[in-house]
């Protein structure tokens, strides 16, 4: 007996030695971000755009950058949106999925066999001669096992499983950004109809004045039937396009109320300030573009995703070494019969397993992972790209947009001059009345384009503050956007509510795993 202590202090010590090195070993490459090498020099059109000493009344940037319109029906229907939009609550549940799978994943640091059995028996005979004879028996076994993580597979599924999180949250970011500028886009949209609407009414009663005045000349015989004609022309031709902006309002309001979760029809709350369409100078970006793309959520995502597949490689070449376990099983039986004692039993020892010629297949499969993973660089390096477009488009669409205004405005006002004098010099006598057709025609065409240019303006706007990926900060600070009815059901079983109630990582928080790998 004394000969097997030293035998069992050996074993142990060895067992700790495996550990510790189990503990150092991760197999895999370590992820690091992907290097864009323009990125960082890239200024482009955006870049000088957003950058311009001109615009001597802008603002820098806040992250909410719809408030900059200065319109609270516009702040109402963006916080709104980004509540109850069904996008952002599917994103929230992807949020507490990607926590379930995370806990999954930081299970394997533990036993990940553990099983409890137990049975009792009574049994019995009865003989002819009336004996009978009876026993019990009863046993009660454990066992468990448990495999080291000595190549780090279970430390890069934790490492996977974390990048993923991030991605879903990143995610969930993106769909704030886009449902912010939805909401605003639709709200530009729907300020444009009613203007060009109202337009519309107002043209038309400009020409249905002038038809009233030419049919009562022609009937004392002082106009021919071709005043009375072009004159009725203009004004149906005006009066034809008031459905059709009717048409083009209803559905923006509808697209509205869908996207606020709402069922399809008017939003009350937009009856304040009917046919003002917002305006906003552009704020002066503080960053420079390569931040830029960087914080945008989609790209954001995209490093995520390649994250992720980066440690599925060191999974998968784990698999191509031998697995070591520790298990153990304690049992106890006892029986009633006479001289049958109860017996206790135990056993702990390692075991290893190793497939030696199944290395085709898992070789293979580490390919796959590394090919996979270079997808996804690419697909990164596509994104940057796109962003990075976008970003330059947006810039130019408002730059261009916004000079036209003043020059759109211009027009008007000397289309409207043009008319009056028109109309004063077919009362006296002085021109026919085809003079004043033309300067009504001119009037409405560029009261026509100086609204929409207007409105492009707005829309070229919330392109460029969508581009630069703000707007989905604040939302960090918010509990998830899950209704009442569904929390509560989750809460009910006790294992949601610590993923429920678990606040999510500031802005700018990188994975656990990433901080751990760029500790010096």
């Amino acid at each position: 007996m004394p000969a097997a202590i030293p035998r069992w202090r050996t074993a142990t010590l060895l067992w700790s030695a495996c550990l510790a090195l189990g503990g150092c070993t991760m197999l895999g490459p370590d992820f690091a971000r992907p290097v864009v090498p323009w990125a960082q020099d890239w200024s482009g059109n955006a870049g000088r755009t957003l950058s311009a000493d001109a615009l001597p009344r802008a603002r820098v940037v806040a992250d909410d950058w719809w408030r900059s319109f200065d319109d609270p029906v516009l702040d109402d229907l963006v916080a709104e949106a980004q509540r109850l939009n069904p996008g952002v609550r599917l994103a929230a549940m992807r949020i507490l999925e990607s926590r379930a799978q995370l806990g999954i994943a930081g299970s394997g640091l533990y036993p990940q066999v553990q099983q409890v059995s137990a049975n009792a028996l009574r049994a019995g005979q009865r003989q002819s001669r009336g004996a009978s004879t009876a026993f019990w028996s009863a046993s009660a076994g454990f066992n468990i096992a448990w495999e080291m993580d000595f190549w780090g597979k279970y430390r890069r599924g934790i490492e996977s499983a974390d990048a993923g999180y991030f991605a879903t949250i990143a995610q969930y970011d993106d769909v704030q950004v886009l449902v912010a500028a939805q909401a605003a886009s639709l709200y530009g949209s729907i300020r444009t109809t009613e203007l060009r609407l109202r337009i519309a009414h107002e043209n038309a009663e400009i020409q249905k004045r002038s038809l009233q005045i030419t049919e009562r000349l022609f009937k004392s015989g002082n106009e021919s039937e071709l005043d009375v004609q072009q004159a009725r022309s203009l004004y149906l031709g005006t009066l034809a396009t008031i459905p059709e902006f009717e048409g083009v309002l209803r559905q923006s309001q509808n697209a509205l109320a869908v996207l606020l979760g709402r069922p399809p029809g008017p939003l009350p709350e937009m009856a304040a300030g009917q046919g003002r369409i917002p305006r906003a100078e552009l704020g002066l970006i503080v960053d420079v573009p390569a931040d830029l793309l960087r914080r945008r959520p989609d790209v954001r995502t995209a490093e995520m995703q390649l994250a992720a597949q980066s440690a599925l490689i060191g999974i998968s070449e784990a698999a191509l070494y031998p697995s070591i376990a520790l298990g153990g099983t304690l049992g106890l039986s006892a029986t009633s019969i006479a001289g049958s004692p109860s017996t206790a039993s135990w056993a702990i020892g390692p075991a290893l397993v190793w497939n030696v010629f199944d290395h085709g297949n898992l070789r293979n499969q580490v390919l796959v992972q590394d090919a996979r993973f270079r997808e996804l660089q690419e697909q990164y390096q596509n994104t940057v790209l796109t962003a990075a477009r976008e970003m330059d488009d947006a810039a130019a669409g408002f730059a261009s947009n916004r000079a036209q205004i003043d020059l759109l405005e211009g027009a008007v006002q000397a289309a409207r001059r043009s008319l009056d004098i028109a109309t004063i010099q077919y009362r006296e006598g002085l021109v026919d009345f085809q003079r004043v057709l033309d300067s009504q025609r001119t009037l409405f065409s560029q009261q026509e384009q100086l609204v929409s240019t207007q409105g492009s303006v707005v829309q070229s706007l919330v392109a460029l503050y969508k581009a630069l990926g703000g707007g989905w900060q604040a939302a960090r600070e918010r509990p998830l956007p899950i209704d009442e009815e569904t929390r509560r059901a989750m809460a009910e079983r006790s294992d949601w509510k610590p993923l429920l109630n678990d606040p999510l990582p500031p802005p700018g928080a990188q994975p656990p795993s990433r901080q751990r790998s760029e500790m010096p």
